[in-house]
C-alpha cells in the first residue's frame, strides 16, 4: 500500500509543473508574444499591439499606449501601458 501511494505522489510530482503551466497559445494577429499568470493563476496573454489594428479576439480593453489588455479582472489593467482607454467588454 506505501508503495502504491508513493507512486501516485511521484506521478503527480512529475507531471503536476505540465498541469499547472498551461502555455497561452501564441496569436499571429499579435506584435507581442508571451503571457503572465494572473491572481487566479491562469495563463493569461501579455498586453499586445494587433498587426491589423483590428481588436483581437478575447481583448478586454484597449490600453492608452495602444496595446490590447487580456486582463480577467479590472483591477490593474493596462499597467505599465498607460492605463485603459477604453474597456472593450
Amino acid at each position: 500500500m506505501r508503495l502504491f501511494a508513493c507512486l501516485i505522489i511521484t506521478t503527480f510530482l512529475i507531471f503536476q509543473p505540465a498541469i499547472a503551466k498551461q502555455q497561452y497559445s501564441q496569436n499571429n494577429e499579435l506584435i507581442e508574444q508571451g503571457d503572465y499568470i494572473n491572481s487566479d493563476g491562469q495563463s493569461v496573454h501579455k498586453p499586445a499591439h494587433s498587426k491589423s489594428g483590428n481588436v483581437p479576439d478575447g481583448a478586454s480593453a484597449q490600453c492608452r499606449d495602444g496595446t490590447y489588455s487580456f486582463s480577467t479582472h479590472r483591477r490593474g489593467t493596462c499597467s505599465r501601458h498607460g492605463g485603459v482607454a477604453q474597456w472593450l467588454e
